[in-house]
């Protein structure tokens, strides 16, 4: 598998101006580049994640996937090549516009530009937030994840998983069908929502303290229509997160918590109980998958399905046990 992480993204927008305080402000990105017709930021110790450019249009421009090396990026050329795909090798200006040391281009069957590269920058200075947060998690996980809307997904599943070496990690057919792909030890770092239009519908960006998570929802409640999906937990990576538009018309999902897997002994399985435990009730289905999907949560909820939290070494405080019934039963479960 060369591909290893989600490296960077490209996004088109007719409101330049709304990026520059949603980016900052809200997501707690830094402004690191910005012209009359375009934007960059940080979001870790890479010199640049996300690239926003003056359109008129809105959506994704580009999806940045990460190689470990040249000879990473030229066995997958040939195999995109073998298979029909056409793949162009990008200017040596486009990759120090990309801050990468080499670049190939190609599209998916949805139309998606895939750019895959290698060799990516590390800025010289840390990372300083737009606004007081604790961080991304990113590193070898990657930026995040992308959720791709499209026609039929067998028509597109194929290529990312026969060709470009995802794995897939679960799916749900209710009350929309998602297949849900990993690359790392992130749950999943793509995922593709049968919806029978063509697009991006969300990146995905982690967070290292959950109070980042509930301050933003604050802010995002403070403005009318900012929200997609409210407060929830998946049922999957067990993201707690929210979902909020973004001047270019998707989400940014701004979690908390995600699960990391073992790629090598992973089995994919149903999502029975929906893509939810709780909340995340999804301000952008028709009324009738909205219903649909609060019955799964309600009958996850009376079957008493819960996953356990996730959490890394410094960011909690474990608790001495008060309540003999619990420590018995967490005795029993060891």
């Amino acid at each position: 598998m060369e591909i290893q992480s989600f490296g960077y993204v490209g996004v088109r927008s007719q409101t330049l101006d709304d990026w520059r305080s949603y980016g900052t402000k809200f997501l707690g990105l830094q402004l690191i580049d910005k012209s009359r017709s375009s934007l960059a930021f940080r979001m870790d110790d890479r010199k640049q994640r996300i690239i926003v450019r003056q359109d008129d249009s809105d959506g994704a421009d580009f999806f940045g996937w990460e190689v470990k090396d040249g000879d990473a990026l030229d066995r997958l050329a040939g195999r995109l090549e073998s298979a029909g795909v056409l793949v162009e090798r990008m200017p040596r200006a486009l990759a120090e516009e990309r801050h990468v040391r080499d670049l190939i281009m190609f599209h998916d069957p949805a139309g998606n530009r895939i750019e895959v590269f290698h060799g990516a920058a590390i800025a010289d200075s840390p990372f300083q937030p737009g606004r007081a947060i604790s961080g991304f998690r990113t590193g070898p996980l990657g930026m995040g994840h992308a959720v791709l809307t499209v026609e039929r997904i067998d028509d597109v599943m194929p290529f990312y998983v026969d060709l470009l070496g995802f794995k897939l990690s679960d799916f749900a057919l209710r009350p929309f069908k998602a297949y849900f792909f990993h690359i790392n030890a992130r749950h999943h770092s793509l995922a593709l929502i049968e919806t029978g239009k063509r697009g991006v519908h969300h990146l995905m960006m982690e967070l290292f303290n959950l109070d980042d998570v509930g301050q933003a929802y604050d802010l995002a409640q403070g403005e009318e229509g900012r929200i997609g999906a409210t407060l929830g937990r998946h049922t999957n990576d067990c993201m707690t997160s929210f979902y909020a538009y973004t001047p270019a018309k998707f989400m940014v999902e701004y979690g908390w918590g995600g699960r990391e897997i073992e790629p090598a002994t992973w089995s994919p399985v149903e999502l029975e109980h929906g893509p939810s435990l709780w909340g995340h009730d999804r301000t952008w289905l028709t009324p009738e998958r909205r219903a649909e999907a609060r019955d799964m949560r309600l009958k996850a909820a009376e079957l008493g399905v819960q996953e356990p939290v996730h959490v890394m070494r410094g960011n909690h405080q474990l608790m001495r046990g008060t309540c003999p019934w619990w420590d018995e039963a967490i005795r029993a479960a060891q």
